[in-house]
């Protein structure tokens, strides 16, 4: 059982571990690639990140453990003056880079490039325009909703707007109907009490002439 030794088995003891993960760090912060084995590259890329680490915080302390890890001053003063100068400044973390080259000839072990990031970090409004078209593409179908209520709306008026003058006229044709039959019923109203009257008048008249 392997207890307290965290790390990967890189084929040595411990001691030729230790010394060959500090001889690729101060190789790579010294020519900033390096080619290696993948699993020796992905071992040392913590203590990378760490050198880095302490020398963005630039005081003495983290200086002598530079020194400490590394065992070279002058490589120490050089990292600390780029970083000092600007490098890695808005980066935080992932200081490094590994590019696969493929298995290697006579013992198949997959080769890396491993080299420091340089680049400047890209800014993060790049980043949020694709989130804002994904964004107004959603808010479309919505617009698109609300356009259509009203026509909608004005489709379901158009009817009761045709509706009501139809009405209207019916209720117009109904009470033009009843004042002409009323006119018609004053009418022969008014006949029948002047045939009334002359009938009356002739009965008069006969009665005087009897006598």
């Amino acid at each position: 059982m392997r207890h307290y030794k965290k790390g990967r088995k890189l084929g040595t003891d411990t001691s030729h571990t230790k010394a060959m993960k500090k001889s690729l760090v101060c190789a790579l912060l010294a020519n900033d690639r390096i080619k290696t084995v993948e699993s020796r590259a992905k071992e040392i890329r913590p203590d990378v990140d760490k050198i880095i680490t302490w020398a963005k915080r630039g005081d003495l302390h983290s200086r002598r453990l530079a020194i400490a890890a590394l065992g070279d001053k002058e490589l120490v003063r050089e990292v600390f003056e780029k970083v000092a100068q600007g490098m890695f400044q808005d980066r935080q973390g992932g200081y490094t880079r590994i590019m696969k080259l493929g298995p290697r000839k006579g013992d198949d072990a997959p080769m890396v490039i491993m080299e420091m990031v340089t680049e400047p970090v890209k800014a993060k409004k790049e980043e949020a325009k694709p989130a804002a078209k994904k964004a107004a593409k959603k808010a479309a179908p919505k617009k698109v909703e609300k356009t259509e209520e009203p026509e909608t709306q004005a489709e379901e008026k158009a009817p009761e707007a045709v509706e009501a003058p139809a009405e209207e006229a019916k209720a117009e044709a109904v009470e033009a109907k009843a004042e002409e039959a009323a006119v018609e019923a004053a009418d022969k109203a008014e006949e029948a009490a002047a045939e009334n009257a002359e009938a009356a008048e002739a009965e008069a008249a006969e009665k005087e002439k009897a006598e």
